[in-house]
């Protein structure tokens, strides 16, 4: 028996049927711009669409060169641009798949000089400020948009999806925050969606009634001025009539002053928007963001909040989840735990996106995973990300593989991320991981430490034996009240009531994430939180922050000029400093420390001697790796490798540890 009925029902729109309800979502991956990108692109997609995602929607490409969102990202205005799709597209077919191209117009949130929006307001999130898009400039946009239609038709796409979301240019016009005119396309929301509406029917026109179109609609903008409920619900039913086949569900835009995807955001979190607007209007609507599993889906589907699911970075870190899914083999699932560190921050570092949990991703064509031809006996010290990564790709090529673990569990410095709110999601890849050691008859040996007299049983070593904390040089570290950040994660020490964290780098953030507690963890937590009105009583759904009181201090201090937090991940740092700020955490940078007494922390902050009158210091000054074992290595003669945190500790993430595991695996 089926055990998602409602998920891996087709879904029937009449000219096309897709083979379940589950959509890969539109990601900009950076292969749309790279040099052979569309080759590679066509194999990433190719590899999803073999996963059986139900639909696929492409990265955004723009109508014409001012909507772009670089001065040479991605279009689609030329018979030449498009023949390059035609790899893509044939790619999915031959693949049992479909796939859409997203159109997307960036308006004021281009990086460029020759950005045109509604009306001439810079965007605090872009350094350049756009023109004011004229009307005969507004026509030929239109007329761009439908002849970039007409050339993703003729490249083989089953059909568009319109970027009318996430605050970008047609979002823009429909919004008083950003449409200030005073002509037809401006005022009241009948005219400030005359422009969207237009689109829609000239692309109608012009690629006939069997051509996809789906819309992708803000249905909360989580910004002042926004649109109200009562305009949205008008918005929809307009797009309905005009033709559009499928609403996409969009949430907030860029410059929003909160998270919406990012692992703090509970899981599904904005599926009661979807269902707000389903008991408004027949048109069939896809919910989207922080829904990374099968179960989840076929949940929301089951209770009725939407007709199809969205899932884009699931994707990226698992291509088979819906055939996993479909086999009962959940457990094999390489679950998305929604850290943006190698997708969305690589790309606004304008480098190629790839996946934490899946350094595969977006390199297809460049990693081959194939059977050995000379199988060795390989140890591998230390279970940590580093250590797993390498393990479970080294067996799965045929390696006889041995997993040393000194302590009871695998996993490493994970154990102690997953401690933390709104990390849980290390749980799953830790699920995944013990999953895969019994798949691929890893021997895995806990509460064992490698000794070097065991090196005669393997014929090559893996040293990914991780990190130790790196002392402070504090005087007074070894006073009663002064904790190590991994006594107090891992459950061994608990911190008073007051206390200063040594170190504001991503350990010391997550230390203060921990000792806030996880009170934004749930759904209804989280729109406290952030305050999201979930009854629009205001255009753009904010009202003011429920915080939980606390009379706890927390100090969060560092030794280096600049702001705490500055090598935090590029999309979400802000965030988690602004949950710190948001509950009070004094944050400061130029400290000197000076002593930890019984009595006090004393330390001078830009100059000025303070006693921290605390009951716990929690150091957090870094790591330094963990090497016992190399010199033994070093004298053996036996060929090893060194790994993860054990090969360099400085700004060590999981990303990095993972990515070394299996580059090692799949040339050892």
């Amino acid at each position: 028996m089926n055990s998602y009925p409602n998920l891996m029902q087709p879904m029937d729109l009449g000219f096309i049927v897709l083979r379940n309800r589950v959509l890969m979502g539109s990601m900009h991956t950076g292969l749309e711009e790279a040099p052979d990108g569309f080759r590679r692109l066509a194999a990433f997609y190719k590899l999803r669409a073999e996963g059986e995602a139900g639909l696929i929607v492409t990265g955004g490409f723009s109508p014409n060169r001012a909507g772009r969102l670089t001065p040479f990202g991605a279009k689609l205005t030329t018979n030449h641009e498009a023949a390059k799709h035609q790899l893509i597209t044939d790619a999915v077919h031959e693949a049992g798949g479909h796939i859409c191209l997203q159109l997307l117009h960036a308006g004021r949130y281009g990086v460029h000089p020759f950005i045109v929006a509604p009306s001439a307001l810079k965007a605090p999130i872009v350094p350049f400020k756009p023109w004011e898009i004229t009307e005969s400039g507004i026509l030929k946009t239109i007329d761009s948009f439908a002849c970039a239609a007409s050339l993703a038709q003729k490249a083989g796409y089953d059909g568009l999806e319109i970027m009318g979301s996430e605050g970008y240019f047609l979002n823009q016009f429909s919004v008083p925050k950003t449409n200030k005119r005073q002509d037809q396309w401006g005022g009241p929301i009948e005219n400030r969606i005359r422009l969207p509406l237009a689109i829609v029917n000239k692309i109608r026109e012009s690629c006939g009634k069997s051509f996809l179109i789906i819309y992708r609609l803000s249905l909360i903008d989580l910004v002042e001025n926004g649109n109200s409920w009562e305009e949205i619900v008008l918005f929809a039913k307009a797009l309905e009539q005009a033709g559009v086949n499928l609403i996409n569900t969009g949430i907030g835009w860029h410059e929003s002053r909160m998270p919406t995807i990012a692992t703090m955001v509970p899981r599904g979190a904005f599926t009661w928007v979807t269902h707000k607007l389903k008991q408004e209007i027949a048109l069939p609507l896809i919910t989207t963001n922080r829904i990374n599993s099968p179960q989840q889906a076929e949940e929301i589907l089951a209770a009725g909040h939407a007709d199809m699911i969205s899932m884009a970075r699931p994707f990226l870190a698992d291509p088979d989840i819906i055939i996993k899914a479909k086999k009962g083999l959940e457990n094999e699932i390489n679950t998305c735990i929604a850290c943006n560190q190698a997708c969305l921050d690589h790309i606004f570092k304008h480098q190629t996106a790839s996946c934490l949990v899946n350094p595969a991703a977006c390199k297809e064509t460049e990693f081959e995973l194939v059977p050995t031809t000379v199988v060795k006996k390989i140890a591998v010290i230390g279970a940590g990300a580093a250590g797993l990564s390498f393990a479970i790709t080294a067996a799965q090529r045929g390696h006889v593989v041995t997993l040393y673990e000194k302590s009871a569990e695998i996993g490493g410095q994970l154990n102690l991320a997953k401690k933390v709110p709104g990390k849980a999601e290390f749980y799953e890849t830790l699920r995944y991981y013990n999953t895969m050691i019994t798949k691929w008859k890893v021997n895995l040996l806990l509460n064992t430490a490698f000794s070097l007299d065991m090196l005669a049983d393997h014929d090559e070593v893996v040293l990914s034996s991780g990190v130790i904390p790196r002392p402070s040089g504090i005087s007074g570290e070894q006073s009663s009240k002064t904790i190590s950040y991994q006594e107090l994660l891992s459950g061994a020490r608990r911190a008073g009531k007051n206390v200063a964290i040594v170190g504001a780098g991503g350990i010391g953030f997550d230390v203060a994430t921990y000792l806030l507690g996880d009170g934004a963890d749930t759904i209804a937590g989280y729109q406290k939180e952030w305050g999201i009105d979930t009854s629009f009583a205001k255009p753009g759904a904010l009202k003011p922050r429920e915080l939980t009181p606390d009379d706890s201090q927390i100090y969060l201090m560092q030794r280096k000029s600049g702001k705490p937090g500055a090598g935090l991940g590029k999309t979400t740092g802000w965030a988690h400093r602004a949950h710190l700020q948001n509950h009070k955490v004094t944050m400061w940078s130029n400290v000197e420390y000076k002593e930890i007494t019984g009595d006090s922390f004393r330390i001078e902050h830009e100059g000025e001697a303070k006693n921290l009158d605390v009951d716990s210091v929690i150091i957090c000054a870094g790591q330094l790796p963990q090497l016992e074992l190399l010199p033994g290595l070093e004298q053996s003669g036996k060929p090893f490798h060194v790994i993860g945190g054990a090969k360099g500790a400085h700004e060590l993430d999981a990303e990095r540890a993972i990515q070394e595991g299996y580059m090692l695996a799949l040339i050892i």
